[in-house]
């Protein structure tokens, strides 16, 4: 299991947690195969090559749809999933996210079905710039703009270019990592929101020429969240905490989430998120007294690994925090990879306003 949330990952916490250029152009690249379409691909606008998008400042410009596809690890699973969303996994050659358990039941075998091309990660958690050369690739993808920071390691956007490889940095993390981010993506980073997972889906349908499908993934989440039913009374305090991420992490207490798309999603399901609007390093300086003292009324159990038993950790939080209103109602839920930047987030909000509603 690769994944730890970047919130957590690029705090002070990462710390202690976490080429040759050889694709010149008289080489032949075989091309990867591509993911069979189905009749919503064709659907909606088709896009026209030369592409050329503005990604964190800087212009791409794409012949055609890529075909071989290497995707870093950030700590994230929103670009693998989002690709398998779209129907064009298929065009993945070497993929080093995954997680390990999912929200959607097919997710994780279907991740693990994507060729990893040998990729094997560095002391920083990421793909150093030679086995990504060795793949051969037409466009890199990073969830965040420090994965292509030659200081872990890492090759760099420019290096790439001058290969002739595209790179591409999910859209609202274009601030994280990077060495002097525009104030705009800034703002970005700060306000991420389930629309950050749609606007992802929405510019990779259009690089890849499925926005039909992109459309109709959106469209379908859009629905999926409308059909949840409007919260009634006070806003329930909500405390999303992931147990055996804080151990794997060496915390006394679960890994604790809360700003941007955690907020947006503990909002959209009627709540409000007990350490909403923190930054990381307070998050990560959180400790038993700070979880003591707060008011939960809904308790989100983080699934992390495989074998992680929700309903196991639910009553070890409970009896370690006996005056939590969660702890005498045992109302809590579980979530794992649809509470990330990513296309499952309307699962996320559906599981917590079912605990929402039924703590009131």
């Amino acid at each position: 299991m690769t994944l730890v949330p970047d919130r957590i990952v690029r705090s002070t916490l990462a710390i202690g947690l976490v080429v040759a250029l050889g694709a010149c152009s008289g080489t032949t690249v075989p091309d990867a195969p591509v993911a069979s379409a189905d009749a919503s691909v064709a659907v909606g606008p088709r896009t026209t090559y030369p592409l050329t998008i503005d990604n964190c400042g800087r212009e791409v410009t794409f012949s055609q749809a890529p075909r071989r596809v290497v995707l870093l690890n950030g700590a994230s699973v929103a670009e693998v999933e989002s690709m398998i969303a779209l129907g064009v996994e298929g065009t993945i050659v070497a993929n080093s996210q995954s997680y390990g358990v999912s929200d959607d039941p097919t997710m994780v075998e279907r991740i693990k079905a994507i060729p990893t091309g040998g990729l094997k990660l560095n002391k920083n958690f990421e793909v150093p710039r030679e086995q990504v050369i060795a793949q051969s690739p037409d466009l890199v993808i990073s969830t965040w703009a420090g994965g292509f920071d030659d200081k872990i390691g890492s090759i760099t956007r420019d290096e790439l270019g001058k290969a002739g490889i595209n790179s591409f940095v999910s859209p609202s993390n274009c601030a994280n990592g990077a060495t002097s981010p525009r104030p705009q993506d800034t703002a970005t980073y700060v306000t991420r929101s389930v629309e950050s997972s749609y606007e992802l889906l929405n510019q990779l349908g259009v690089i890849f020429d499925v926005q039909g499908k992109a459309a109709q993934v959106v469209q379908d989440s859009r629905t999926a969240l409308a059909a949840i039913p409007s919260p009634t009374g006070a806003p329930k305090r909500v405390l999303a905490a992931y147990p055996s991420m804080g151990s794997a992490m060496g915390l006394k207490v679960p890994a604790v989430f809360g700003g941007g798309i955690f907020d947006d999603i503990i909002t959209r399901a009627g709540g409000v998120n007990a350490f909403g609007g923190l930054t990381d390093q307070q998050l990560t300086a959180l400790n038993v007294e700070a979880l003591a003292a707060a008011n939960v009324e809904v308790l989100v159990i983080g699934l992390y690994q495989p074998d992680d038993d929700a309903k196991k950790f639910a009553e070890q939080l409970f009896a370690q925090y006996p005056q939590w209103p969660a702890s005498k109602t045992k109302t809590y839920t579980s979530v794992s990879d649809s509470f990330y930047l990513g296309p499952l987030n309307a699962v996320a909000v559906k599981k917590i306003s079912d605990a929402v509603h039924a703590a009131n």
